[in-house]
């Protein structure tokens, strides 16, 4: 009997230590190779900033030690974050970054995309177990710079690393054809002090681990992704995911309280705190068919919707109005079809994107109370989209592909003196103007991609510029795109925007 307390003791505590302890996104976080030192990794609930503490001699030759936080994933993955080593260190070969591994073993082969202390980046790798790392100064594809934005994707075989200045695009430093990787792997980040005796560390933020889908997926077959509702501070660039969802919802208001934001899900409109929290679905009476065109008036006690009528042009998209607090919306637009995108300042019209006699999408304008439209462009072809008053009323800005790209231009409230504001290579959408009428946000699609659209499902970018034209910076990438951020989301203190990214299959997305 004593016998058989103590094997099932033995079993209690070996049961107790397999067990994992979740960090975050992370499944669990552990010590790779047994450093003599041992690591942790912290995840900050309030600034969801990942905080890492690790030894171990070093990450090559043909085994490794150090600090892991990890989830186990099949298939094709993005990997993003931004990464810091806190202090001067000791070892300019101190490093973090992400890392997939075909298990925990100390021998296992992996590919790594790391930053070391003295600013190289590279992209390493051990093509199998127990064999000598790569030097990437032999795959000439080590670069010496301070970057601290590092993004690792995987498609199929291959390993592509991206990595970026902060406020700039990111680049390919380097791909890598990992046939012995399996398909079921442990991916994470991770920290080496490169020194035995020490302890090195690190803050991690804006980690999102996206699950793609593939080129030829289809929304109406295989269904949508899952979502997060973020929100981010736009000079400092930290995000903070406050809701996520198995299914599809979209376009994030803030409200003018600056309390909650309002967004789309399944043709409602619904309410959710700005800390997170349970939505509160919006009365739209029986107007049930709501899009991802919703707009907030200015003195914050109207609502503009765009929701889809039966038997009509293009799906018969039509523009109500109806009080913010809810009610019975009142039909704006007879013809369709109509996307609502902004209201005069002064409350008077609202402008909005419709379809007419032609194939093109062009900008109208319209008397709350109702009446004639009138066209601000008159393209015979392409695509003119996200119409959207500056606050002071002098300009309406929207986004146009009359130069064959998409960029994003403004003109006067009665169409006049068109201006181009973005000139580079990528398609820029739906600019939205920070309260204090200093600042704009656009979404940003790849320059390979048909003008005309802005799909879901896409590596996207949040850019940040002046009103008056100037170099876009960069202040978010993501997976995203239609649904992101179609709708004017600046906080009332000019200081946040929020937005929507898409990630994971249904059934898999993880807070």
């Amino acid at each position: 009997m004593k016998i058989f307390l103590l094997l099932f003791s033995i079993l209690i505590v070996r049961i107790g230590f397999s067990q994992e302890t979740p960090v975050g996104i992370f499944q669990n976080s552990t010590d790779i190779g047994k450093p003599k030192n041992a690591g942790s990794t912290v995840f900050d609930e309030a600034t969801q900033t990942y905080t890492m503490k690790g030894s171990g001699y070093n990450i090559w030759f043909n085994r490794d030690e150090f600090q892991f936080a990890y989830k186990k994933l099949t298939g094709d993955f993005i990997l993003t974050g931004n990464f810091q080593l806190i202090g001067k260190g000791t070892d300019g070969h101190r490093k973090i970054g992400w890392m997939v591994r075909e298990n925990l073993n100390e021998d296992a082969a992996h590919v790594s995309a790391a930053v070391h202390g003295d600013g190289m980046i590279a992209l390493q790798w051990r093509k199998l177990r127990g064999a000598f790392m790569r030097d990437p100064e032999d795959e000439l594809i080590s670069q010496k710079k301070a970057n601290q934005i590092m993004q690792l994707e995987r498609v199929g075989k291959k390993f592509i690393m991206r990595i970026a200045n902060p406020g700039e695009p990111l680049q390919v430093l380097g791909m890598y054809e990992a046939n012995e990787i399996p398909d079921a792997v442990y991916v994470g980040i991770f920290i080496c002090a490169h020194n035995a005796d020490l302890y090195e560390q690190a803050n991690i933020c804006n980690v999102r681990i996206d699950r793609p889908v593939p080129e030829n997926y289809s929304t109406s077959k295989e269904g949508w992704l899952g979502c997060r509702l973020e929100v981010m501070n736009v000079f400092d660039g930290k995000r903070k995911v406050i809701h996520t969802a198995k299914g599809r919802f979209e376009a994030p208001n803030w409200m003018p309280d600056g309390k909650k934001l309002l967004f789309n899900e399944n043709g409602s409109l619904y309410k959710i705190p700005i800390e997170g929290g349970t939505p509160e679905l919006l009365n739209t009476d029986a107007i049930k068919r709501n899009n991802n065109d919703h707009v907030i008036s200015f003195d914050g006690k109207m609502l503009g919707i765009s929701s889809h009528r039966d038997g009509l042009p293009g799906g018969g998209s039509t523009v109500y109005i109806l009080p913010l607090e809810g009610g019975t919306p009142r039909l704006l637009t007879e013809k369709t079809p109509s996307y609502l995108h902004g209201w005069n300042p002064n409350g008077k019209e609202v402008v909005y994107v419709g379809q007419r006699e032609t194939k093109a999408f062009n900008i109208y304008k319209m008397a709350v109370t109702g009446g004639p439209e009138i066209a601000l462009t008159n393209n015979p072809t392409g695509v003119s989209d996200g119409p959207e008053f500056s606050p002071d009323g002098k300009y309406i800005y929207y986004n146009s592909n009359v130069t064959g790209t998409m960029q994003i231009w403004r003109m006067k409230p009665d169409g006049s003196e068109k201006e181009q504001l973005t000139f580079d290579e990528y398609n820029n959408w739906f600019p939205h103007i920070s309260p204090d009428g200093k600042w704009m946000v656009i979404i940003s699609f790849p320059s390979e991609m048909n003008s005309d659209l802005h799909p879901s499902f896409k590596r996207v970018m949040l850019r940040l510029m002046p009103v008056n034209g100037g170099a876009p910076k960069v202040i978010a990438y993501m997976y995203g795109g239609q649904g992101t951020i179609n709708v004017p989301s600046w906080s009332p203190d000019s200081k946040r925007i929020a937005f929507v990214s898409n990630s994971e299959r249904a059934e898999a997305i993880a807070k």
